[in-house]
């Protein structure tokens, strides 16, 4: 009998853009690409709902999360920690 494979969480790093919300923390990923024709360098923007159980984080900090159980229907991440910069 074997068991199956342990399944890897995916985690990102983040700035908080909204905490409006009780237990909650929107938080955006930008990232760079390159226009494959104009070669010009333009930024793509995620926003994810995270759990943030103390309430502690406010917008403008860097946060690191990690996928988690579904917590509601948009939320599937939790924070790790603000990282020290």
């Amino acid at each position: 009998m074997t068991k199956a494979p342990i399944k890897t969480r995916r985690h990102f790093q983040g700035e908080v853009v909204s905490a409006a919300q009780t237990k909650t923390i929107v938080v955006r990923i930008d990232r760079h690409r390159f226009h494959p024709i104009y070669k010009k360098r333009y930024t793509v923007s995620r926003k994810f709902q995270v759990h943030d159980e103390k309430q502690q984080y406010k917008v403008g900090d860097v946060v690191e999360f990690v996928e988690c159980r579904p917590i509601s229907k948009n939320k599937k991440w939790r924070v790790l920690y603000k990282p020290t910069v």
